[in-house]
């Protein structure tokens, strides 16, 4: 795994994520990719127009379409290669050192998949091109990323400055268990003071896997404050954020079929909608 690929897509989000790529490959020192994906849906003519064709002007017809198809895929690779183009002079002026561009077509998730193998980190703006009205959508890649591939997840959700703080959601699972190993072990965080924050009742079994939890984080050198507030996940986080002025938050995703419980209808979901800071998903 080496490098931090950025998605970009010409989104209102495109500067943001860059600008938290860029970070993310200094704390990591690791290389940056710029990736565009050009999607089918994106260059494609409906083919079901073709049905409706009359027989004796179909052939022609047909052969614009071919040629309409053909013109829309040229001007998306056009398109594409001058957002590259400028994300490129951007992410080096913001200090990159090391940074390539990369042009694939298909689905920006199976283009992902088959880079995982040199990927560390995926960033990607909270909404893409297809939502651009309202800044708190949920972009229609978010969540197949995130249920599909293996990498942690740096969601861009507006304007991006270096974090001074990073804010841990955590409730002893698997999956949380899993996230902290995987900051405590990972440059990215290293050096930002770290909440440790679980929700609910107190008992003493809590406050058991809460100790556990920051102790494998002090041992590799962060600064935490732990704590536990009863109350639901979402509003816990929500307080907590405001009152002490987070400015990044890291979680734990369900694996495989939780994954989708993970997003709709759930606390996380909200977080992910509502979030005014970037948040850092892990698998």
């Amino acid at each position: 795994m080496t490098n931090v690929i950025a998605c970009i897509d010409g989104s209102s989000l495109s500067g943001c994520v860059i600008s938290a790529s860029v970070w993310a490959t200094k704390q990591m020192e690791a290389p940056l990719t710029l990736l565009h994906s050009l999607e089918k849906d994106v260059v494609k003519t409906d083919d079901n127009l073709s049905g409706s064709i009359g027989l004796g002007s179909r052939e022609h017809l047909l052969d614009e379409l071919v040629a309409l198809d053909e013109k829309r895929a040229k001007l998306a690779l056009e398109h594409g290669t001058l957002m590259l183009n400028q994300a490129f002079e951007d992410a080096k002026a913001a200090g990159a050192t090391q940074v390539d561009t990369l042009q694939r077509h298909g689905d920006l998730v199976e283009n992902l998949l088959y880079l995982e193998k040199n990927t560390r980190l995926i960033v990607l703006g909270r909404i893409g091109t297809d939502h651009t009205m309202n800044a708190h959508t949920v972009g229609s890649h978010i969540e197949r990323v995130a249920r599909t591939c293996h990498r942690p997840l740096l969601i861009a959700v507006g304007d991006f400055t270096p974090p001074k703080n990073v804010m841990i959601a955590y409730d002893g699972r698997e999956a949380a268990d899993n996230a902290i190993d995987r900051i405590a072990k990972s440059p990215l965080l290293a050096g930002l003071p770290c909440h440790l924050v679980m929700a609910g009742d107190i008992t003493s079994a809590k406050q058991a896997q809460l100790e556990q939890a920051k102790q494998r984080l002090q041992k590799e050198g962060f600064k935490v404050t732990a704590s536990i507030t009863p109350g639901n996940i979402y509003s816990v986080l929500t307080q907590y954020r405001k009152e002490n002025h987070i400015e990044l938050m890291a979680m734990g995703a369900y694996a495989h079929s939780k994954v989708r419980q993970f997003f709709v209808g759930s606390n996380t979901s909200k977080m992910i909608i509502e979030s005014d800071i970037p948040l850092l998903i892990l698998r």
